[in-house]
């Protein structure tokens, strides 16, 4: 009973598997323009906050580095300014766990639908190869039915069938290029925050 209901499924050859891939494709286009979207949100410019950054390092105001990032906006200029703002209620060990804190959270925002695009690349090949599969069993099962031109017939199915695994390849390359690039270029980003949020709070500390 349970070998007939799969072998019906099977039958079912391999064009819904494609249409598997094409709306796992869709969605990772999607969450890809989202994510550049967001980076491009949250970014802060790096020259003139370095420049902020180092000028308050070097003994400036606390209010004048505040402004400065206040000016600037973007995720590492809104970090640092939380812990500029913690320090001054409740000095640098403060100013150290908010900074952690907000590090945590906005880590977990920059990762946020990675994951889709991550396992789509690890699974598409092999959800294409699925669809092959199932379109070969379909191509070997119609040649039982079919006396005539039998072999074109296979051949004809079985080149159809391996369009998914063709299909799967063609989606899982752009999603790993696409995960490599978010993870590396969110990596960056909270290195150089870690970086600029502990040079920050080690002149905190000396201060105290």
């Amino acid at each position: 009973m349970l070998a007939e209901k799969m072998f019906a499924f099977a039958l079912l050859g391999s064009e819904w598997v494609l249409w598997v891939l094409v709306a796992m494709s869709g969605l990772c286009i999607a969450i890809a323009i989202e994510r550049l979207l967001f980076l491009r949100q949250q970014n802060t410019p790096m020259e003139p906050l370095q420049q902020a950054l180092t000028k308050y390092l070097g003994g400036g105001q606390h209010k004048e580095f505040t402004t400065s990032l206040a000016s600037l906006k973007g995720l590492e200029a809104n970090i640092l300014q939380a812990g500029l703002e913690a320090h001054e209620k409740g000095g640098s060990t403060s100013a150290e766990d908010t900074i952690a804190g907000h590090i945590v959270f906005e880590k977990n925002r920059l990762d946020r639908g990675l994951i889709i695009i991550g396992t789509t690349g690890s699974n598409a090949p092999f959800i294409g190869l699925f669809g092959t599969v199932l379109g070969i069993i379909k191509a070997f099962n119609d040649l039982t039915l079919k006396s005539e031109e039998a072999a074109a017939s296979v051949m004809a199915g079985i080149s159809e069938a391996l369009v998914a695994t063709a299909i799967g390849l063609l989606v899982a390359i752009p999603a790993v290029i696409l995960y490599n690039y978010f993870k590396q270029k969110n990596k960056t980003k909270m290195a150089n925050l870690q970086s600029m949020s502990h040079l920050m709070l080690s002149r905190m500390k000396e201060e105290s």
